[in-house]
């Protein structure tokens, strides 16, 4: 059913099934919409769209709603083998995620960018690296605006560029980006998608409907996303840390005497200065350097690239600076959410790290960090580690015979006992390495509710140590 409806079925009011709703009722659907939250929770969402012509059912579904729509869509935080949505399947429904009801109406080139990590970086980095030189590029998806939600008043001119995380790419069959960013890939989200080779074909999916005149701009130094380029179709770019070359790719994107270099054609040509560059963190450098050649192979001149990547000073909640205390410092890092990404967060620092880690567990193996305790392998020194949420006993299990780990009863414990296991010049970091829906609304609420605990920390503690 690539035709408008005439009734669909939305599950689920975060973003992007406001997103969905709302694109479907400028459209005449007669949209029924559902939740397992109760009215109260939803308030100001609920008014909304009930004042746009949609029919709520919020506290609980209905199944005889998903067996009677003709089309469902559904939230990426919905599980896509929900047993509604079976019902709805074997009801003959068409059943697609938000993201798909996107791709059957974008007219415009699509960039597409996925990964472990790095995804959020690297899609507004993307964005403003194209932002520099084209007149109506629209970012989001993942990040930011849902990917419906960008769709007014758009034409053939339009330039998209999409985050899209594994349970949106599982969800959609349409999506034909230009070009397809695949940044890394380790072990994340298995609490949903149970393997890590599930995870892995959910990711694989942003190749599926790209063509020989597409680009994917992969990791050369990951074993495992440059196989999974390999089953697609499009031109591959390996973007690498060491200038890693491959037989199969058409190109590389590496560092070279202080530049981003894109190699294509065996033409060479420079995309911007390193040292102009004001993130901090390889790995922060690497998801640039996948922007800029993403940026150059849809069209945007190198002049527009290296202008956007000195100017472009990253996302909140990326190794964000959230104050010092006595000289020691606070990192924000909370979109750090499995156990590859901590890593990464800590080869960003040469001081010692106290590290505050833990939440809801994804899957990952947190004896991955054991070497960072013996100072092996580069990047920080873990001096302690305060661990918080359901992932305590786990932490405690696998890092308590290499470093001190202490066990915090909330993230303000956290902060305090940080700082008590900290010297000045060291880091007290937030890399959670976890989701945050034990103790949080989200992973931006566990962001500013860090902030707030350092600056209340630095309030209780004045005037003399705070002062710095």
């Amino acid at each position: 059913m690539n035709g408008t409806p005439s009734s669909a079925l939305v599950v689920g009011l975060a973003r992007s099934g406001v997103a969905a709703a709302e694109l479907l009722l400028r459209e005449g659907v007669a949209v029924t919409v559902t939740d397992l939250q109760e009215e109260a929770s939803l308030r100001e969402t609920a008014a909304r769209l009930r004042a746009a012509g949609a029919t709520l059912e919020l506290g609980g579904h209905r199944r005889a709603s998903f067996e009677a729509a003709p089309l469902v869509v559904v939230s990426p935080g919905v599980p896509w083998d929900q047993p509604d949505l079976a019902a709805a399947r074997a009801a003959g429904a068409e059943v697609i995620g938000e993201l798909e009801l996107f791709a059957r109406r974008a007219k415009g080139e699509i960039a597409a960018v996925t990964g472990s990590k790095g995804k959020s970086t690297t899609t507004a980095a993307l964005g403003a690296m194209l932002g520099a030189a084209f007149p109506d590029v629209r970012t989001g998806g993942n990040l930011g605006t849902a990917a419906c939600g960008l769709l007014a008043g758009h034409d053939e001119r339009t330039r998209f560029v999409i985050e899209a995380s594994s349970f949106q790419l599982e969800a959609q069959s349409s999506l034909r980006p230009r070009v397809a960013v695949f940044l890394n890939l380790s072990a994340d989200h298995l609490e949903r998608h149970g393997t890590l080779e599930a995870y892995a074909r959910a990711k694989s999916r942003i190749f599926a409907r790209q063509n020989a005149d597409d680009w994917a701009v992969v990791n050369a130094d990951d074993p495992q996303a440059l196989a999974l380029s390999g089953a697609g179709r499009a031109r591959v770019i390996g973007f690498s840390r060491g200038g890693t070359e491959h037989p199969s790719l058409h190109g590389t994107a590496l560092f070279e005497g202080g530049r981003a270099v894109l190699r294509v054609a065996g033409r060479s040509e420079a995309l911007f200065e390193r040292a102009r560059v004001q993130l901090p963190g390889e790995h922060l450098h690497l998801d640039l350097l996948a922007a800029a050649a993403a940026a150059r192979l849809l069209g945007a001149p190198a002049e527009a690239i290296a202008r956007a990547a000195a100017a472009f000073r990253g996302l909140p909640d990326v190794l964000e600076p959230a104050g010092a205390i006595g000289g020691v410092r606070f990192v924000n890092d909370t979109k750090a959410t499995n156990v590859d990404a901590v890593r990464k967060s800590l080869e960003a620092f040469a001081a010692p790290v106290v590290l505050i880690l833990g939440g809801r567990p994804k899957g990952g193996d947190f004896r991955l960090l054991r070497d960072y305790a013996r100072n092996r392998g580069g990047g920080a020194r873990l001096k302690a580690v305060m661990a918080i949420g359901e992932a305590r006993p786990q932490v405690v299990a696998a890092l308590a015979d290499v470093v001190p780990v202490v066990d915090c009863a909330d993230l303000r414990d956290a902060v305090a006992s940080g700082l008590a296991a900290a010297e000045s010049g060291d880091v007290v970091l937030l890399a959670p390495g976890c989701a945050s829906f034990d103790m949080f609304r989200d992973y931006a609420d566990r962001g500013a509710k860090f902030r707030e605990a350092v600056a209340w920390l630095k309030q209780r503690l004045q005037p003399a140590e705070a002062r710095v």
